[in-house]
């Protein structure tokens, strides 16, 4: 042990000793001959430290992690700032418009909260369970492309505006309604509502495990070479969903649009969601066959995707 402390101070080679002890060269080489201690105590002058200590962390830090970077750290923290005001405001308002003054404009801002709950969720499960993943983009919210921020963008407008012109609802909203009492009033409640909460918390739900659950086996992208150390996921959620991620965010979409209340803009998501995972699956699949070969195949034939029409 103390053969290593003496090679570390004078930033020479580690001399032999305990083979359970390993002290990086490189770390020995940035320690300046005259480190002590003392020079960590309550108020030493920043002046009074070597500045090879300041070059070397320099040296270290990821060119990654400047602002304009893939990994940039004030990227991500303005993104993830932005997203929790939007989450926590939208929230509020929503609870507002809810109970304090009731009107149906309260599906907006609860659409805003789900939004930003899951591009939030999206990076910080990537960052907590596949790290080496977890750049800016991991947020999706530029990734996706133009038609992703005008299909959202259209789901609300169609809710501001049968909110406005048809505050009462639709007749089928009517007609899948129950009474229930809350604080001591009967509110009527559409089905349709309940089953949009229901899908949305159970989509995004989902989604979240799968990605922890497949931690560095998951990616944003579809990969078109087998990486070293991906592995085929069948435990957890993937022993029953064959692509959980997939089946989260298509049911969460949908949901959204229950809870909007849309018609025009569910149809519209069913259509253009079921579209995007057959063609991706399809194609992402040839690649895990190519991958896995029989272990796959078997996999395939004895999982379901759990989007209908998909096999």
């Amino acid at each position: 042990m103390s053969a290593n402390i003496d090679a570390i101070t004078s930033g020479s080679e580690p001399t032999s000793g305990n083979p359970d002890i390993s002290w990086p060269t490189e770390r020995a080489s940035h320690i300046p001959s005259e480190w002590h201690p003392s020079s960590l105590r309550p108020g030493r002058r920043t002046s009074d430290i070597s500045s090879t200590s300041s070059d070397s962390a320099t040296r270290d830090t990821d060119p990654s992690n400047f602002p304009e970077g893939s990994k940039s750290l004030a990227g991500i923290s303005l993104r993830a700032f932005c997203l929790g005001t939007s989450l926590g405001v939208a929230s509020t308002v929503t609870i507002c418009l809810s109970i304090l003054s009731p009107t149906p404009f309260w599906r907006v801002p609860f659409f805003i909260a789900a939004l930003s709950l899951f591009h939030f969720l999206e990076f910080y499960i990537t960052a907590a369970y596949n790290t080496p993943s977890a750049d800016v983009k991991a947020f999706l919210l530029s990734s996706n492309g133009w038609a992703y921020n005008v299909a959202h963008g259209a789901a609300m407008v169609e809710c501001l505006a049968s909110s406005y012109f048809w505050p009462g609802g639709s007749v089928l909203g009517h007609w899948l309604s129950i009474s229930v009492p809350i604080f001591g009033n009967q509110v009527s409640l559409s089905l349709l509502l309940i089953l949009g909460f229901f899908l949305t918390v159970l989509g995004q739900t989902v989604r979240s495990f799968a990605m922890a659950q497949a931690a560095s086996n998951f990616n944003h992208h579809v990969q078109s070479e087998h990486r070293q150390g991906h592995v085929l996921v069948t435990h957890g959620l993937y022993r029953h969903l064959r692509h959980p991620s997939y089946f989260g965010f298509f049911w969460w979409g949908l949901g959204t649009q229950l809870v909007l209340g849309n018609v025009v803009c569910f149809f519209g998501y069913f259509f253009v969601l079921w579209k995007f995972f057959d063609t991706r699956i399809k194609r992402e699949e040839a690649f895990l066959v190519r991958f896995f070969g029989a272990d796959y195949v078997q996999y395939r034939q004895a999982t379901p995707v759990g989007i209908p029409g998909i096999r």
